[in-house]
């Protein structure tokens, strides 16, 4: 084998050797696994390009971390997606018992803040007559599901009634969660009531997903489905959730959604502005408050 066969075949070796780790996480969402699988494998493959040869997972260095971050800058690469790579790699780091390899402040490699707030309502309501057009009932289950909790898509698809209805509350698995964070939210009205007893008609004793599926065959019957109805942005869903219950806590619409900008409010009003992003903040499955800007404003 000559020099550059042999440095392909440790460029395979260490990708081989990361989809192993990644797929082993299997308590992990399947998004976030699919998304820190294309991360990875990207990285193994520049890290070879860059001259770094026969490397394995244990190998990871700062020099590494910080040749890759230079090839993205040049690259052009927005602070979003710089950020979310990151957290990949140490996600990597934290996995080979590493974790100090990769600086915990993305300041430290000069990577901007993302910019939560852009200007933009993205929020969207199910509209009845493009559910119609959906005529997988798994899928328009899980789609009214999205609306009235502000599910993830991954979540709304894996839910099973029969685990996570808990009669005050609906218990998400932290499996179908992103990054593995399981989350309760709150069942507050009839309608989310009645959806929940729909759905656990459905269901049975199983998921949203039908028993002769994979999830991901079921999640390009969903991607299908909903391109063609008009449903295609339903992230929008959750948006509009978030902006329902920021309103409902505090009393007035949120910035996204017309209302005041926190800067323009009284201190009680901000502590009361807090006090809903805490909790909407909660119920998404987000763990830093600043996110919520990315749905209210």
């Amino acid at each position: 084998m000559d020099q550059w066969q042999e440095g392909k075949q440790g460029m395979q070796d260490l990708e081989y050797e990361l989809r192993g780790m990644v797929r082993r996480a299997s308590r992990t969402a399947y998004g976030t696994r699919a998304a820190r699988e294309d991360v990875l494998m990207q990285a193994a493959r520049a890290l070879h390009e860059m001259g770094f040869r026969k490397m394995k997972p244990e190998s990871l260095k700062p020099k590494h971390v910080e040749a890759l971050v230079e090839r993205w800058k040049q690259q052009g690469l927005s602070a979003g997606t710089m950020k979310n790579r990151m957290s990949h790699l140490r996600w990597w780091a934290g996995a080979i018992n590493k974790a100090p390899v990769v600086a915990r402040e993305n300041a430290h490699y000069g990577i901007d803040n993302r910019r939560f707030v852009t200007g933009e309502d993205k929020s969207r309501q199910l509209e009845a007559e493009k559910l119609a057009q959906v005529r997988d009932q798994h899928i328009r289950m899980s789609l009214r599901l999205q609306a009235a909790f502000g599910l993830r898509r991954e979540e709304s698809l894996k839910f099973s009634p029969a685990y996570a209805d808990r009669g005050d509350r609906i218990q998400l698995k932290d499996s179908w969660c992103k990054g593995g964070r399981a989350r309760e939210i709150a069942i507050r009205t009839p309608e989310q009531r009645a959806l929940l007893d729909e759905a656990r008609r459905l269901a049975g004793r199983g998921s949203l997903i039908p028993a002769n599926k994979t999830y991901v065959q079921h999640l390009r019957t969903y991607e299908r489905s909903t391109v063609r109805a008009g449903l295609d942005k339903n992230h929008g869903l959750r948006h509009h959730y978030a902006q329902a219950r920021y309103e409902q806590i505090a009393g007035w619409p949120c910035p996204a959604a017309g209302g005041p900008s926190r800067q323009s409010l009284a201190p009680e009003q901000r502590e009361r502005d807090r006090e809903a992003r805490q909790q909407v903040s909660r119920e998404l499955g987000h763990d830093r408050l600043a996110v919520v800007a990315v749905y209210c404003g």
